[in-house]
């Protein structure tokens, strides 16, 4: 039977990820990808017609583990508690326990990559992260919907601007810790967010 091409295609998206957190997309050129990943040019073009065709790939599966991660904790979150108002703050919780144990800054992150370099992506590529974040706002702002419907806020807010916050939230102590080499910085900043959805909302 033919070996399957799915390692090697791996390999290739774990390489040209770790290169462009580090020199972006435009400092990425396919000829480092395939020296890097020790592959030849065939093998590679193999697996992707063209760099483009790589880069959907890239934020197409950063995007999935991600998304399985937000779900993986809300289900979690759900499980544990009936009530919208503590379901969401264990969802915060247990990202705070996510990045409470890392020894290392987070690599970095694909979406803001590529929106930074917009220009060197198609416009199919960008909307696909456009969507995303509207995903992202969506996911969370169902769940804050649910806790307005059941407690009025102490200060006048939205579902979504509160959604938007934990996204710029968590993207931003990521950067922070990166551009500090502190891991630790991470989940405090979270903890902010948590406590600040309590007081917004306690009885």
């Amino acid at each position: 039977m033919p070996k399957s091409g799915a390692p090697t295609k791996e390999k290739i998206l774990n390489t040209a990820e770790s290169l462009v957190l580090d020199y972006g997309f435009a400092g990425t050129s396919v000829d480092k990808v395939i020296a890097k990943a020790g592959i030849t040019k065939g093998t590679f073009f193999y697996h992707f017609k063209t760099k483009a065709d790589l880069a959907k790939a890239l934020i197409e599966r950063f995007h999935k583990k991600e998304q399985a991660t937000f779900d993986q904790f809300m289900n979690r979150a759900e499980k544990l508690s009936r009530d919208p108002l503590q379901q969401f703050l264990i969802f915060i919780g247990l990202f705070e326990e996510l990045l409470d144990q890392m020894d290392e800054p987070y690599p970095g992150c694909l979406f803001a990559s590529y929106l930074y370099q917009s220009q060197a992506f198609d416009e199919e590529t960008i909307c696909f992260c456009t969507d995303v974040m509207l995903g992202w706002r969506k996911f969370c702002g169902d769940k804050i919907r649910q806790i307005i419907e059941t407690r009025q806020p102490r200060r006048p807010v939205t579902a979504d601007s509160l959604a938007d916050m934990f996204v710029c939230i968590l993207e931003g102590t990521l950067l922070l810790s990166k551009a500090l080499g502190d891991a630790k910085l991470a989940g405090p900043q979270l903890e902010h967010y948590r406590q600040y959805i309590e007081l917004l909302f306690e009885d």
